[in-house]
């Protein structure tokens, strides 16, 4: 029997499109997953969308069952939930994550799958992606009990970055954002909110996640004696000023990098399937249904990242919905 899948392409910088792909039976170790779910980070995703990712930054974006080459054309995304319709008996029927692009049916190795724990619906398993850097990020910051910490930039990544430190025992957290309906999101993940000129400085640790050279600018500011500031932001192909001058040295203040594509080698004892898992089993908590803002089907995608990579859908995780008859 010939079978075939629908899958969305970035077909030139800011044009998307949706093709027919063949699709061969799982053979020994794969299978063969239906999908529910797919989510847009809109920071790297929208960046690949519009043609943005640079030159000699193409083979570390690459994801892992990404087709074709950037700028494009392009099949890209890495945030897929399904449900396995054949492979070994112990996976099929279960509900899954893979880094996968936007497509109604795929075939991967059983190792790239990680099943969803029955505590966490589909639909919010989408975020484990975006929770696994969050986490990493953490393993690189290190946070300590009593720590004074500021999370500048309330897109995706820091949302999650501020969701998980709100577990932190005695840790005072705060979201800082130019955007105030961003108070709504940080209500809802249990932490404080603050403008960045309102924010609360003397901070022991900055994690910078808003991908502006204000944003970093502002997280220097933020910290104590001895602080460190945890970049999280991918400016593509952007340059960014630092201001390293005036207090920077006498106060003796950290820059540091944090990329998900490596596990923290404070945790290099742990896999990236550790990783995953842990990302997963975090997903439990609803409180994390707040970073997903939008939803929509997997057929009207092409007019959608346009939409959400001019900002005219402001987002943090948008979710898209196959049909069950794909």
């Amino acid at each position: 029997m010939k079978r075939s899948a629908r899958v969305f392409w970035v077909a030139a910088p800011g044009v998307g499109e949706i093709r027919d792909t063949p699709l061969g039976a799982p053979g020994e170790g794969e299978v063969l997953v239906r999908a529910l779910y797919s989510g847009v980070s809109r920071g790297t995703e929208t960046l690949v969308f519009r043609g943005g990712v640079p030159e000699n930054q193409r083979s570390v974006m690459r994801a892992p069952f990404q087709e074709g080459d950037f700028p494009a054309p392009v099949k890209y995304g890495y945030l897929s939930v399904g449900v396995v319709e054949e492979g070994p008996a112990a996976l099929v029927g279960r509900t899954v994550f893979c880094l996968y692009p936007h497509q109604t049916r795929y075939v991967v190795p059983a190792d790239a799958v990680t099943v969803v724990p029955d505590a966490v619906p589909a639909a919010r398993a989408v975020l484990a992606g975006t929770v696994e850097t969050a986490v990493n990020a953490l393993w690189d910051a290190a946070p300590l009990v009593g720590d004074r910490i500021a999370v500048v930039g309330g897109g995706m990544v820091g949302c999650s970055v501020a969701a998980l430190l709100a577990r932190f025992p005695g840790v005072r957290t705060q979201l800082v954002d130019a955007d105030p309906s961003r108070a709504k999101t940080a209500e809802a993940l249990g932490v404080d909110f603050a403008l960045p000129g309102d924010a609360r400085g003397e901070c022991d640790l900055v994690v910078h996640a808003s991908a502006t050279e204000q944003g970093l600018a502002r997280s220097l500011e933020l910290l104590a004696a001895e602080g460190t500031v945890v970049e999280l932001s991918w400016y593509g192909d952007r340059r960014v000023s630092l201001p390293l001058g005036e207090a920077f040295h006498s106060r003796r203040l950290t820059v540091r990098s944090s990329q998900v594509g490596t596990v923290s080698p404070a945790r290099a004892r742990r896999s990236y399937a550790d990783r995953l898992a842990l990302a997963l089993d975090l997903l439990a908590d609803p409180a994390l249904d707040a970073l997903v803002t939008g939803e929509s089907a997997f057929e009207d995608l092409p007019a959608v990242l346009p939409r959400l990579a001019s900002g005219e859908i402001p987002a943090l995780c948008h979710r898209v919905r196959y049909p069950s008859d794909a």
